[in-house]
């Protein structure tokens, strides 16, 4: 496959060699199992109930994770910005129904990957199971590293602490949105905001 988008090209190679260096070799193959994607807002990638089989790496746009309660509401897990790469892991490594939807909250740009293919790689190359590996581990500590974020910081912490990481929050996604991200209320996120 021909690199769609060059100019994401060393993005990406940044990203991932960040976690393991990987060869110009397998860099490229990586990209010959990716299929380039322009996604508008609103889109669900993975739905609820879906027995996923894609790996996403998000080059441009907002994404989120979201569940719903019994009661009908949703709570959003994860919000996502580029680069990342993304994936209903759970539900994709146990072949199991996904009990979270991804969905874009803004136009997104961004490669998609066939899960199969690339677990027959890393089964077959050292390198990029090096890397596979380096990687989960950064999932297990991110995970880790959120939950202790939700029991030790208050609201306009965990306010300021999306901020400091996605400094454009507001201008990109819905108050509400960003309020059931960091579970309070649009009340709540505004009378931070004003105190802010």
């Amino acid at each position: 496959m021909i690199i769609d988008k060059p100019e994401y090209y060393d993005e990406i190679k940044s990203f991932i060699t960040s976690f393991h260096k990987l060869s110009e070799d397998n860099l490229k193959a990586l990209f010959q199992i990716a299929n380039f994607k322009l996604v508008k807002s609103n889109i669900k990638l993975d739905d609820l109930g879906d027995i996923p089989n894609k790996i996403y790496v998000l080059n441009k746009g907002v994404l989120r994770s979201y569940v719903i309660l019994e009661s009908g509401k949703e709570v959003t897990e994860t919000i996502f910005v580029p680069t990342i790469i993304f994936a209903s892991y759970t539900a994709l490594i146990s072949q199991t129904k996904s009990d979270s939807i991804y969905e874009t909250l803004t136009d997104c740009e961004l490669y998609e990957i066939d899960y199969y293919k690339y677990k027959k790689m890393y089964e077959t190359n050292t390198e990029i199971l090096t890397f596979h590996a380096k990687f989960l581990e950064y999932l297990l500590s991110k995970s880790s590293y959120k939950h202790v974020e939700l029991l030790t910081m208050n609201a306009k912490q965990r306010y300021l602490m999306l901020r400091s990481q996605i400094p454009n929050i507001d201008n990109l996604i819905p108050q509400y949105q960003i309020a059931a991200y960091l579970s309070i209320t649009p009340v709540q996120l505004s009378r931070i905001r004003g105190k802010l």
